[in-house]
């Protein structure tokens, strides 16, 4: 199966490496991540005003990209997922929405929403089946007791996203027992980090993210998994807690199918 992918602009600058974790980790797992030509930042957050299009074009040109190939769209960012697929969404559901950009655009046809878009975990649990990634593992974390951090942009808006329960998910805890871990449930796996305060309010993230990781921490987790990059530098750069260490899943999922040792998960 190949996927049109959409790394997003952390994961093909300062975050490589989780990048890297994701694409031979796919292969690995029978799927192939091509990466889509000339694709531009998705515009980091998802604009809700009506009369706003600008900031939505390169992800409708992302999405286009991906229809004429013929294949559904992947990304293994939680900013970028919520953006394409909340935009993508807008493109089915606002007429108007979708007039604007495509006069803009003018494209060879007109984007109506045709293609689906899944996050990299959603592929895993819809497609490959955790059964299968259980089967793969070469390297299980035995031991390990691993606390999922979901934020909020996996999630939210529930109703759009459809990637799991917003109040009570699973996914990511389903994830970590496929790699032999245990998971590790906490009040604030899926509450906001903060980081879309930093740069106005730097201390106030850094108290959303000290709660974080302390809950962790009182709940006994060795360390915490996400999938947002943004989440995994603002919970790494502004806690107050230094005891838990962050990785971003891919990384986890590299280690456990024997793809990328990594002395922290032995």
């Amino acid at each position: 199966m190949v996927y049109s992918y959409y790394p997003g602009c952390t994961l093909k600058n300062t975050a490589k490496e989780l990048d890297e974790c994701g694409r031979i980790s796919a292969e690995a797992l029978g799927f192939t991540l091509e990466e889509i030509t000339d694709w531009q930042c998705c515009g980091g957050q998802y604009t809700s005003g009506k009369d706003e299009i600008v900031t939505k074009l390169s992800s409708v040109r992302a999405l286009d990209d991906a229809k004429k190939s013929e294949q559904d769209l992947v990304t293994l960012c939680s900013a970028c997922y919520n953006v394409i697929k909340q935009t993508n969404n807008a493109m089915i559901e606002d007429s108007d929405m979708q007039m604007k950009v495509n006069n803009y655009l003018k494209l060879d046809e007109p984007y109506k929403g045709e293609t689906s878009v899944y996050h990299f975990l959603e592929v895993l649990r819809d497609k490959v089946g955790f059964d299968k990634v259980k089967e793969a593992v070469k390297a299980p974390l035995k031991g390990k007791k691993v606390g999922a951090y979901y934020g909020c942009l996996l999630l939210r808006p529930g109703k759009v996203l459809q990637f799991d329960d917003p109040e009570n998910p699973k996914i990511m805890e389903d994830f970590i027992k496929a790699l032999g871990g245990t998971p590790v449930i906490y009040n604030m796996r899926n509450e906001c980090c903060g980081g879309y305060t930093i740069l106005e309010d730097t201390d106030a993230a850094g108290r959303n993210t000290s709660k974080i990781l302390l809950n962790a921490e009182d709940m006994g987790a060795d360390f915490l998994i996400t999938a947002c990059p943004l989440c995994q530098y603002n919970l790494m750069q502004n806690s107050l807690s230094e005891k838990t260490p962050i990785y971003y899943f891919t990384e986890l999922l590299a280690h456990a199918l024997g793809l990328r040792e990594k002395e922290c998960f032995k």
